[in-house]
């Protein structure tokens, strides 16, 4: 439902950014969904966590220097109940993370920041929470999605050698555009060959859209002290391989992006912005619709967009700002 609701004014430490674009994770629609049968945890929520705008007005002990500030900002929605789905959003001021300003007018960079957060912080904490990447070997599934194409493209950026793993064979030219050194489909039947072939001293780290799913190739493939960082598993109890992983002195890391230290998120969304504006990340956009085609919007992230998908606010801001 889309309505009216009192612009919110920002608390003690707060910032209130005007929305340019709201960006949608698969996280979001299944809050909506009640996933894992949690209930809905506030009477009124405005879903999304990410976005990108310009603050417009900061409370208390937030220095009056930051109104006018082009940010974007993760965590909206994340233990609070009203989220960047709206013309002005309230968020912690660290939680608002600064762009330059030419930004402000520039559409295409705020729409690439609004899909920073979620996507990028898991991203970026599944290849670099073990420590510095340069010389490793990386192994990428789902590297077309939002938080694999992250964790491509950060890994590449620190000098890994990233390979990847896709659903399609449409999907293999634009990993591959990303930095990936190869890419193959996740239902080949000599995956496990070519991933050795390709790295026959093993994989270091491992990136994972599906933990129980991909256990047994991974298991295959590691280095000796490897460590495999999944964010998700379509099995709640999968099966391990044990005895395979512990002769390999394999390390087991289950991320839950909402749950990270404030640190981690912190040295995340400065590393990401960097290398946004550097060039070096960036998101494939299937659709940018009006905040009241958000169902519709929804309901493309479910079905898989291809890419992905934002809610466009800018009508008239641009001009403003």
């Amino acid at each position: 439902m889309v309505g009216e609701m009192p612009t919110p004014e920002p608390g003690e430490g707060e910032v209130r950014i005007r929305i340019a674009f709201s960006g949608i994770n698969p996280g979001d629609v299944k809050k909506r969904g009640g996933w894992q049968g949690s209930p809905m945890p506030y009477p009124r929520v405005v879903p999304h966590s990410d976005g990108a705008g310009v603050i417009d007005a900061v409370g208390a002990g937030v220095p009056s220097a930051r109104v006018g500030e082009t940010v974007w900002c993760y965590g909206a929605q994340s233990y609070r109940p009203f989220g960047t789905a709206a013309e002005h959003v309230v968020v912690p001021a660290g939680l608002a993370v600064p762009l330059p300003a030419a930004a402000a007018s520039r559409p295409e960079v705020l729409a690439q920041a609004a899909c920073l957060g979620i996507a990028g912080v898991t991203g970026h904490r599944a290849v670099f929470a073990d420590g510095p990447l340069g010389g490793l070997t990386v192994l990428v599934w789902g590297a077309a999605s939002g938080v694999g194409a992250v964790a491509l493209q950060m890994a590449q950026r620190a000098g890994a050698r990233v390979l990847a793993v896709v659903r399609r064979a449409d999907q293999v030219p634009s990993v591959r555009a990303m930095g990936a050194t190869e890419a193959w489909r996740a239902d080949d039947p000599a995956l496990v060959e070519r991933i050795r072939s390709a790295a026959p001293g093993g994989v270091h780290r491992v990136a994972d859209v599906d933990f129980g799913a991909h256990i047994d190739v991974n298991a295959e493939v590691m280095a000796t002290g490897g460590v495999i960082s999944a964010y998700y598993s379509s099995a709640d109890r999968p099966d391990l391989p044990y005895w395979k992983l512990a002769f390999a002195d394999v390390s087991l890391r289950l991320l839950g992006s909402d749950d990270f230290p404030a640190a981690v998120k912190a040295d995340a969304a400065r590393e990401l912005t960097a290398a946004l504006l550097e060039g070096r990340l960036s998101f494939s956009i299937a659709a940018r619709l009006p905040l009241q085609d958000i169902a519709l919007a929804h309901e493309q992230v479910e079905r898989g967009a291809g890419g992905r998908v934002l809610l466009d606010l800018t009508a008239g801001m641009i001009k403003q700002v």
